[in-house]
């Protein structure tokens, strides 16, 4: 029924106000997305992305994937962005020494589709309008130049293979070692994180890293936010932060970084303290609960991530559904104004009613909303614009 009432709404708004070539002047990293061979995702296409894109779907569908997707095109072969989102799954392996000690290292399979790494299943991340997508496949070693296979094998004389990550005409590797490899030499355990660095194998320079901020599903950790904070603090981008905290009611007057980390006995180490109208002294900012700690994270990792992207899991955690609102207000006009494009999960219909209200109001930016469906990785993307969320909410028409 809801693909009834849609069709032909979507077909006029797609072929007018929100084509392509608006999106692209928009000056959107990605106007639209492709990712194949990724995680759980064999296959996917989206069609449309907004300057904020909310992805809806059921527990397992792939929503975080799609975030995760995202995060790996933004870092062009970056070897921290993969070391964290392997290492936040536990998704390494261990190597021995030949002192027999083990070592844990990233395991690259896990970010292949069924984790099986083939040649010829590479994986393809990037807009589906062009031809510069992101790809990372299993190189062998001697497709490699010989000062890189010379360099390999110092690290592992029975390595055979490297991730080869290219974009455009750039190409980058890194050394795969895996727990069928052998064993590393003990003195190059003190240089591997040197080595491990992306290493050019083509003429052109891979282009720098997208600006890109991750946040959710839990609280960012109390040096995450300091780093923000430091970036902010007495710039025009400051007051941002105190209007997300305001969107809780809370009397807060001012805020500062406390602590150093340098202490004996377990030190909390650097975190944001706040210095409120009904209190003499100043508190922590977790101590006022997650919805108001996670008000003040996404308004200064907006700050910080001009002309980027903000990735935000399972947005609508710890926030009342009677902030969201205002919540999605506050995203929408400063995602615009800054140049980031948001990409955001959730499960909540709630923060979808919120983010269709919020999107209708605020013309300059354009929200979409993509619904998730399939199986066996073959995924499904069906886009709502935000007139067609207007019509589904309005008429409590399920889109999660």
């Amino acid at each position: 029924m809801l693909q009834l009432i849609l069709m032909p709404l979507r077909l006029f708004v797609n072929l007018t106000k929100y084509g392509v070539l608006n999106m692209h002047k928009d000056g959107l990293h990605l106007p639209d997305l492709s990712i194949t061979n990724f995680r759980g995702i064999r296959q996917l296409s989206i069609n449309k992305l907004g300057r904020i894109t909310l992805i809806a779907g059921l527990n397992g569908v792939g929503k975080t994937t799609v975030l995760e997707a995202v995060r790996v095109y933004a870092a062009l072969g970056d070897q921290g962005v993969f070391r964290e989102l392997l290492y936040s799954r536990g998704e390494c392996t261990e190597i021995l020494d030949e002192d027999r000690d083990r070592r844990t290292y990233l395991d690259y399979a896990a970010l292949f589709f069924g984790r099986k790494a083939a040649s010829d299943q590479p994986i393809l991340i990037g807009p589906a309008s062009s031809r510069d997508s992101l790809k990372i496949e299993v190189a062998d070693l001697k497709d490699l130049p010989e000062s890189h296979q010379e360099l390999f094998h110092k690290l592992n004389s029975e390595a055979t293979q490297a991730l080869r990550i290219t974009y455009s005409d750039a190409e980058v590797a890194l050394p795969w070692l895996s727990e069928s490899s052998g064993s590393v030499g003990h003195d190059l355990i003190g240089r591997l994180p040197r080595v491990l660095r992306r290493m050019k194998t083509s003429k052109r320079d891979m282009p720098d890293p997208i600006n890109c901020e991750s946040l959710g599903p839990g609280l960012p950790e109390n040096h995450v936010l300091a780093s923000y904070w430091d970036k902010v603090v007495l710039t025009p981008q400051e007051p941002l932060a105190l209007k997300a905290l305001a969107l809780t009611g809370q009397q807060i007057d001012r805020i500062a970084v406390v602590g150093n980390g340098g202490g004996r006995f377990q030190s909390p180490g650097r975190r944001i303290a706040v210095k409120m109208s009904d209190q003499s002294l100043p508190v922590p900012l977790k101590s006022l609960g997650d919805g108001i700690t996670r008000l003040f994270a996404a308004g200064l990792a907006l700050a910080v991530s001009r002309n980027g992207f903000l990735i935000l899991d399972e947005v609508e955690n710890g926030l009342h559904y009677s902030v969201q609102y205002e919540f999605w207000r506050m995203i929408l006009k400063v995602a615009h104004a800054y140049k980031v494009q948001v990409l955001a999960t959730t499960q909540s219909i709630d923060c979808i009613k919120a983010f269709a209200s919020a999107a209708r109001e605020i013309e300059e930016s354009e929200g979409v909303l993509i619904r998730l469906e399939g199986e066996n990785g073959e995924l499904r993307a069906i886009e709502y614009t935000e007139e067609e969320l207007e019509i589904a909410s309005s008429q409590d028409i399920e889109v999660r």
